[in-house]
């Protein structure tokens, strides 16, 4: 599946590992899987560890990974299933700094939210890179300036904007 951030296409260096399977040098792991493996994960440094997270992960099963991964891959399946979002921002509010994916249908014109809710980048399926090539990605990601929440990406609020403007 494609990959991008806000540079555009970018490589994958994460192997998603299947369960039970040996680790590779960075392994992405489904949750279920890295809860069996328990202490087996132990000695695995976090640069080398991630995890891939149902939309609807309790958060509270997300927590003890934390600091253990480098990498946290919430799928999306379905571009109008916005729980992502929601637990992508809670993530980052327990104060994740590793990278969030956004892996699954969304499409071109949620990427300012993705990022505005902390996601660092996406991977989307080839059949909607072929409908949404990569122009589209990159023309959604400069469309929007302005946020109307407080975001993890850089953008201004709208409200501190207005503010601004009126000279307060």
């Amino acid at each position: 599946m494609p990959l991008r951030d806000d540079g555009g296409p970018i490589p994958d260096g994460w192997t998603r590992v299947e369960p039970g399977a040996p680790l590779a040098p960075r392994s992405l792991l489904a949750l279920d899987d890295a809860e069996a493996r328990g202490e087996a994960l132990a000695g695995v440094a976090p640069e080398a560890l991630g995890i891939a997270i149902p939309n609807d992960a309790e958060r509270a099963r997300v927590a003890p990974w934390l600091a253990r991964v480098s990498l946290i891959a919430v799928a999306f399946p379905a571009f109008n299933d916005g729980r992502g979002f929601s637990l992508a921002r809670a993530l980052r509010a327990k104060g994740y700094a590793g990278r969030l994916r956004a892996a699954g249908p969304v499409i071109a014109d949620q990427y300012a939210y993705l990022r505005e809710c902390g996601f660092d980048e996406v991977e989307i399926p080839e059949a909607l890179a072929a409908r949404q090539p990569e122009a589209h990605w990159a023309a959604a990601a400069k469309r929007v300036g302005l946020s109307y929440q407080q975001g993890y990406d850089g953008r201004r609020n709208i409200l501190a904007a207005r503010a601004m403007a009126r000279g307060q």
